[in-house]
C-alpha cells in the first residue's frame, strides 16, 4: 500500500508546544481564580488550528510526565540533570492542557516511566501493523529514528514536513542511525555527554563509513586510516568511551513498547464533551473566539 492509499495518525509532542506557548504567550492571562494560564491559551490555540487545518480521524497528544522517572534515569541518573523542574504554575498548566486536549475528544498519552518520546514511538510502531502512516507533529530531531518509508515529521511552527530523507538532509545519517549518532555525538538538550572529541560531522562521517555504532566499535582499529581529521585521537577516544557510548545509545533509542493501545481505533478522535469545554471556557477565562472554536470542534 503506497502512501497515498495509507490513513494518516498525527502524534503530538504535547509538551513541546505547551513550552512554546509558556515562553511565546503574554503574562497576561489569568483563570477565574487568578492563576496564570497564558500557556494553555497559547497550546489551545495551537491544538484548535491543528484540528481545523487537518480534521485527522487518528491521533494522540503525548505529554511528559517522567522529568524525573523516566526509565532512563535509572540508567543514567545525569539524564536531564540540567533542566529545571517546571515550576508550580507550569505543572498547573499542564494538567489543564491535558484537559482541553480530552475534552476535545482527542487522546492523551501519558506515563510516568516512560518519556512522550516513546508514547509516540511504541503509537507509530503499533500503528504502522494496522496500514497506517503517522505525523509527527514536532520540531525534536530525536523523532527521525521513527520515520519509515510512508511516515513524515511536521514541524508545525516553522510549516516544513520530511520524511526519511529529510533526516539525512538535517543530520547527515539515515533514521535507523540517528540513535548511534546522538550516542556519539551527544544532546546537549538531555544532558547526554557523548563521545568526547566526536561532533556532529565526525559522527556522521563514521556511521557513513561503518554502518552503524556497534560495528565502529568492533573495527575501531580502521578508525586511524580513515581519511578524518585527527583520526588517531578519534579511535583512542573511541576505545576509552565504548562502554559509555554503548550506554548513551540506550538512552538515545526512542522505545518501542511503551504501554500504548494496540488497537488503532484507541487514537480515533471522538465526538468530544460540550460540558467539559464549557466549563474549561468559564474556568480559563477563554475569549469568544477560541470559545467558538472550541464549540465548532465538537459541534
Amino acid at each position: 500500500m503506497d502512501a497515498v492509499n495509507r490513513p494518516a495518525a498525527h502524534l503530538i509532542d504535547g509538551s513541546l508546544y505547551v513550552f512554546r506557548a509558556w515562553h511565546s504567550m503574554p503574562d497576561e492571562f489569568h483563570d477565574a481564580d487568578g492563576h496564570p494560564v497564558n500557556a494553555v491559551h497559547g497550546f489551545t490555540r495551537f491544538l484548535c488550528e491543528l484540528l481545523e487545518r487537518v480534521n485527522p480521524g487518528h491521533l494522540a497528544v503525548a505529554f511528559d510526565a517522567s522529568l524525573t522517572t523516566s526509565f532512563r534515569n535509572a540508567i543514567y541518573p545525569a539524564y536531564k540533570a540540567n533542566r529545571e523542574l517546571p515550576p508550580p504554575d507550569l505543572e498547573r498548566q499542564f494538567v489543564l492542557c491535558r484537559e482541553v486536549t480530552q475534552a476535545l475528544g482527542v487522546p492523551v498519552l501519558i506515563d510516568h516511566t516512560y518519556e512522550a518520546d516513546d508514547l509516540i514511538g511504541s503509537a507509530l510502531w503499533s500503528l504502522r501493523g494496522h496500514g497506517f502512516r503517522s505525523v509527527i507533529v514536532s520540531a525534536d530531531k530525536d523523532f527521525g529514528q521513527l520515520l519509515g518509508e510512508h511516515d513524515e515529521q511536521w514541524d508545525y511552527a516553522r510549516g516544513m514536513r520530511w520524511g526519511p530523507a529529510g533526516v539525512h538532509e538535517r543530520l547527515g545519517v539515515h533514521p535507523h542511525q540517528v540513535a548511534d549518532y546522538l550516542a556519539l555525538c551527544g544532546d546537549a538538550v538531555d544532558n547526554i555527554p557523548g563521545v568526547p572529541g566526536i561532533g556532529a560531522k565526525t559522527a556522521a562521517v563514521l556511521l557513513a563509513h561503518f554502518g552503524s555504532l556497534d560495528a565502529l566499535l568492533d573495527r575501531v582499529d580502521e578508525v586511524p586510516f580513515l581519511r578524518l581529521r585527527g583520526a588517531a585521537s578519534c579511535a583512542v577516544k573511541l576505545r576509552e568511551h565504548a562502554q559509555a557510548a554503548r550506554m548513551y545509545r540506550r538512552l538515545t533509542r526512542i522505545a518501542l513498547d511503551a504501554p500504548v493501545a494496540a488497537e488503532a481505533d484507541a487514537l480515533r478522535r471522538t465526538p468530544g464533551e460540550m460540558e467539559a469545554i464549557e466549563a474549561l471556557c468559564e474556568r480559563l477565562r477563554f475569549g469568544p473566539l477560541t470559545r467558538n472554536r472550541l464549540k465548532a470542534l465538537i459541534g
